[in-house]
């Protein structure tokens, strides 16, 4: 029976000035398939870049020399940064052009939470930006950020002595594509967390791909900081973003799919007119920000943010002990369900190394969880309410609330927006 491994090698970018690099560097260099050894090498990015390898377990050796040779000997060609050029202008075409706005969404409560730094800044490149990219500018990025204190080789299905010895092989020494310059001091600032509200109003009556027509809806993303993925309240944050849980109106399924949260059963099954709310957490060395996604007719906004506030307001409040247990036993099985997959296992083994130099096993994490408790939730809950929200709209925005009426909403004890009286109608 063939025996296959995993290997990976991730590098830790943390230079939030640079994410048009990653997006050219990622996307030329990276797909070889080696057909006689069962090889595909793939590259993702978003906090790191990542280069994964799985393969046969008699080519070991070779594998890692491919690793290494594609991340420090990587040609870049005119022709390569041309075509990755029309790949990234094309993305920027159909990032406005999709119905699906959650990506763009993403961008901009990042934008309003930390106002020009850090994971505030924009990810996506603005389009005059782009050919300003050459060859130069990559391996300058490259040099700075390519380094070995920023490097984690991470292996599945291989022995540890054998994986050592392979890399001192073919990384130790190694002398890369760049050159030999010693790489500048590269930017170490910290997330600062700023609030505030970042609005595009935009027409979204036709955003449908197909004859079918979609309805126009406004799209609305509130959220609040959390904490870092070294923090203790992290698993705690984690646990809560469970509970809240949610999806849009016509998701299928049964407890597994997390019919039984609280957005579900408080917002969607309740107020038939909202079409989407959806909890999200993003964790980051540094910072944190949990969020509610919900998305309704323009003409319903008001009511829909009010919906959202009063969600965020009850998480302080009573936390009943079957929806906790629900909640942390659906997070363990979700845990342990994409453990499973031996290229998560990898990834899993680099990143925690890369970030804390160290990892948790799946039974440490799965007892942390079962250590929450209604009281950390509230504390966690309450500590977030402290602080500013950060808005993120889309669409039609013209019965939007005020920024500072969604704060005073998310300050009060009900968590309703203050009552607007009007002598005209």
């Amino acid at each position: 029976m063939k025996q296959n491994i995993l290997v990976e090698l991730l590098t830790f970018w943390k230079n939030w000035h640079f994410r048009l690099l990653i997006d050219l560097a990622a996307k030329m260099k990276f797909c070889l398939p080696w057909k006689s050894m069962g090889v595909f090498v793939t590259a993702r990015h978003r906090d790191t870049t990542m280069y994964a390898v799985s393969a046969d377990s008699k080519g070991l050796e070779t594998v890692v020399g491919l690793l290494a040779d594609v991340v420090l000997h990587p040609q870049l060609t005119d022709e390569e940064i041309e075509m990755t050029r029309m790949a990234v202008q094309f993305e920027l075409e159909d990032l406005n052009m999709r119905p699906d706005p959650e990506p763009l969404l993403t961008e901009m409560i990042h934008e309003a939470a930390y106002r020009e730094n850090t994971v505030g800044l924009h990810r996506f490149c603005p389009t005059e930006n782009i050919a300003k990219i050459n060859r130069e500018v990559l391996y300058s990025y490259l040099r700075n950020y390519y380094t070995p204190d920023r490097m984690v080789l991470a292996g599945v299905g291989v022995e540890h002595e054998r994986l050592v010895e392979c890399a001192r092989k073919h990384l130790l020494g190694a002398h890369p594509a760049w050159g030999s310059e010693a790489a500048v001091q590269v930017d170490r600032s910290v997330a600062q967390y700023t609030g505030g509200i970042a609005k595009l109003e935009r027409d979204m009556s036709n955003v449908s791909l197909g004859p079918a027509p979609f309805p126009e809806l406004t799209h609305i993303m509130i959220g609040l900081e959390s904490c870092s993925f070294l923090e203790a309240d992290f698993i705690p944050f984690a646990v809560l973003n469970m509970m809240m849980g949610g999806g849009g109106s016509f998701s299928a399924g049964g407890p597994g799919k997390g019919m039984f949260t609280r957005l579900y059963l408080n917002v969607l099954n309740r107020h038939h007119w909202m079409y989407n709310a959806t909890s999200y957490h993003h964790s980051y060395e540094d910072t944190g920000l949990l969020c509610i996604h919900a998305s309704a007719d323009p003409r319903q906004v008001r009511e829909m943010v009010e919906i959202i506030t009063r969600e965020f307001v009850l998480t302080a409040g009573t936390v009943d002990v079957v929806e906790l247990e629900r909640a942390k036993t659906q997070l363990m099985s979700m845990l342990m369900m994409n453990l499973e997959a031996r290229p998560v296992i990898f990834e899993d083994v680099g990143r925690q190394v890369l970030a804390t130099r160290s990892r948790k096993l799946p039974h440490e994490l799965c007892a942390l969880i079962r250590d929450v408790k209604p009281e950390d939730i509230k504390r966690v809950a309450s500590k977030m309410l402290r602080g500013k929200p950060a808005v993120a709209a889309l669409g039609d925005l013209t019965d939007l609330p005020t920024y500072e009426h969604v704060q005073a909403a998310l300050s009060s004890k009900d968590g309703r927006l203050p009552r607007m009286y009007r002598l005209f109608r």
